[in-house]
């Protein structure tokens, strides 16, 4: 599942006519980046929450075939009815398994590859290092658990894995996702990886004109 449904507030002005998704990367949109990292990564089925003009991104998908991708689309009404919420509604998308969750606004090259949860893990998180605007970061992991403590923490990439049990009980509506991970952590239910290689956040118009930047660097061919 791709989370596209935000309002992007901190992108504004360029999230006024645009949603979010649909802002680009070397003329690709970052939606289409995400997708592309997810058929490497041998999915094939994606649900993609949508609110915030929503229509542009079901126009520029479409089904995903020319994608190489089946795109199923949770719609949720305005304002959105953050992670939790977003990901209840599209439980009977999801399967009976576990499944990825993925920030729309988050640039990684993890694999994306699905770890093999133990029996009592409910959830597996792929954290990062704390970037400067995050110092305090989010959570613990210490052997390959993730924790609540005042140890040092990192900051949760917006990449997991989830069992559907995690989210059924939870009545339908806006829900955001962090009470939940926090009462699966205290239950000792969820387990995590650190990725130490390329993550971005891309949540400001500068951030956004960096990665820009960058890749065009790397990818001199790509039209200006």
């Amino acid at each position: 599942m791709i989370l596209a449904a935000g309002r992007g507030e901190r992108m504004r002005p360029l999230t006024d006519r645009t949603p979010k998704p649909l802002l680009t990367v070397g003329g690709i949109p970052l939606i289409e980046h995400t997708i592309g990292r997810l058929r490497s990564a041998g999915y094939r089925e994606l649900v993609v929450n949508i609110a915030h003009l929503g229509d542009q991104i079901e126009e520029r998908l479409g089904t995903g075939e020319q994608l190489g991708v089946v795109i199923r689309y949770s719609r949720e009404p305005p304002g959105a009815l953050e992670t939790a919420g977003g990901i209840r509604e599209a439980l009977p998308w999801l399967g009976s398994t576990p499944f990825l969750v993925i920030n729309g606004d988050v640039w990684c090259d993890h694999s994306l590859r699905p770890p093999v949860l133990d029996s009592a893990a409910m959830a597996h998180l792929v954290l990062v290092a704390n970037p400067a605007y995050h110092p305090g970061g989010d959570f613990t992991l210490e052997t390959g658990r993730v924790g609540l403590s005042e140890a040092p923490r990192y900051t949760f990439s917006g990449i997991g894995w989830y069992r559907p049990e995690l989210f059924a009980g939870l009545a339908r509506g806006r829900q955001p996702l962090a009470p939940v991970l926090r009462a699966a952590i205290a239950d000792g239910q969820v387990t995590g990886e650190l990725h130490a290689r390329t993550w971005i956040d891309i949540g400001t118009p500068d951030r956004l004109l960096e990665l820009d930047r960058q890749y065009r660097k790397k990818n001199p061919d790509v039209p200006g």
